[in-house]
């Protein structure tokens, strides 16, 4: 089960670093604000997916 969640933990951490690329093309190419808040938020989420993962790991515990 923990092995479970630190693979979940990689794939969301994965996920961040690739909306905070995409972020950084979408500010370079003066992209629509709605495209940049689309990057900024799937950024938070993705930290809000790590924080819920690593409750859910101590609870099973």
């Amino acid at each position: 089960m923990i092995t479970d969640m630190q693979s979940a933990i990689r794939v969301i951490i994965f996920g961040i670093v690739l909306w905070s690329i995409a972020l950084v093309v979408a500010i370079i190419l003066n992209a629509v604000a709605k495209i940049i808040l689309t990057c900024l938020l799937a950024i938070l989420l993705g930290f809000i997916g790590i924080y819920y993962t690593k409750a859910r790991e101590r609870k099973a515990r």
